[in-house]
């Protein structure tokens, strides 16, 4: 097969036509503006450009102008340079717009390197048709993907995200294939949030999607509707109030889609509430861990101060009793020290069973909060604060 070649800049065609073989047929011109004018340009697989110049500016400005050309400029340029260049030159050369530098020389791998660049070219022009094609068959297909199918797909990519902004974010992806403008309010166990598409939520929108929430599951005003499901409210502020069909659809199709968010909502919740009570489990058992010690070292101390009591008792006693007639003075020393003995003994015990009282307290507090089959979010973030952060 023979290849159809420009050449530009080119003082004896014949030569160079030797070294390149009967696979190639050249045109030789002066300039790269003396191509644009030639006829059946498109038949043209590849264009060469001498370098003969000391600096290479001259065959630069010739590369740029090829590629310049809407005709031409899809053809691979490649460079024959008479002397080796320099990388900085050949970087230039690559900056306007070159395929290829060969320093003028080696005629078979002169060849192998045209060739190159003439396959990439059809290769490139194969893939790129292929991309048409692909591109084309997409574009078909999502034009006659129904309702139906935008929704089930949403409702599979939902479960995918992890927060609620790529929740909301996923929701206006779907809503693009109903061309609707609208805006976005959730309001988890967490907070707030108000989404648009582009931009920033507008204050008055959110504040009718708070105050429309429960009015309701379509609140109609005008070309816009509010529609709510749970956790999720969605105001669309150019329903098609002229197409009754394409209203209806609208507002079917568009419900089911607040349904799987506000799904994904509650499920996001469970998570972040798994994540507050695994830091009040945390945090508890330190807690406990930490009381429990004092518990041991402050039993250990009444323990310690009811036998010292108690020696107390005994020495007193021992003291008395080889004085003991059993008058009645005798009897009322001995039964003060018995009394002292006893009350000493139990303002230690006293103290003590105060020791526990705020563990007490807390596991009280914990207990009443769990045993609700619906643990409130608030509370738990309350058992959390109240737990002093050094353990």
């Amino acid at each position: 097969m023979e290849y159809k070649v420009l050449v530009v800049g080119c003082n004896d065609i014949k030569k160079l036509g030797e070294n390149l073989g009967d696979q190639f047929s050249l045109l030789a011109v002066a300039t790269a503006q003396e191509t644009f004018h030639l006829p059946d340009l498109e038949e043209y697989k590849l264009a060469i450009v001498l370098d003969k110049e000391a600096d290479g500016t001259g065959a630069q400005a010739q590369v740029r102008a090829l590629k310049h050309h809407p005709v031409i400029s899809p053809l691979p340029v490649v460079v024959l340079a008479t002397e080796e260049r320099d990388l900085d030159s050949r970087l230039g050369f690559y900056d306007a717009g070159c395929d290829d530098h060969i320093q003028f020389g080696n005629g078979a791998e002169l060849q192998v390197r045209l060739m190159k660049a003439i396959f990439n070219r059809i290769a490139n022009e194969q893939l790129k048709q292929q991309l048409d094609k692909a591109n084309e068959m997409a574009f078909i297909a999502m034009s006659d993907t129904s309702d139906l199918g935008v929704n089930i797909q949403f409702l599979l990519d939902i479960n995918q995200c992890e927060n609620l902004d790529q929740a909301g974010m996923r929701l206006f992806q779907a809503l693009k294939s109903y061309s609707i403008s609208s805006s976005l309010q959730i309001r988890s166990r967490f907070g707030e949030k108000n989404m648009e598409a582009n931009g920033m939520a507008k204050d008055l929108e959110s504040t009718l999607l708070r105050e429309c929430s429960e009015m309701g599951r379509y609140v109609d005003f005008g070309k816009r509707s509010i529609m709510n499901y749970g956790r999720v409210s969605l105001l669309v502020r150019n329903m098609p109030v002229d197409d009754s069909n394409k209203y209806g659809a609208i507002k079917d199709n568009v419900f089911s889609l607040l349904q799987g968010l506000d799904a994904r909502v509650g499920a996001l919740d469970n998570v972040e509430s798994l994540k507050l009570e695994s830091q009040l489990v945390v945090k508890l058992t330190s807690r406990m861990t930490h009381i429990m010690e004092g518990i041991d070292k402050g039993y250990h101390d009444v323990m310690v101060r009811i036998a010292d009591a108690v020696e107390d008792i005994a020495d007193g006693i021992e003291q008395e009793i080889q004085f003991l007639g059993m008058d009645e003075q005798q009897e009322q020393v001995i039964q003060k020290v018995l009394e002292k003995g006893i009350l000493e003994t139990n303002r230690v015990f006293n103290e003590g069973l105060k020791m526990d009282k705020s563990l007490t307290g807390y596991l009280t507090e914990v207990g009443r909060v769990f045993a609700s089959d619906k643990v409130k979010t608030e509370e738990l973030m309350a058992l959390v604060e109240k737990i002093p952060a050094n353990g």
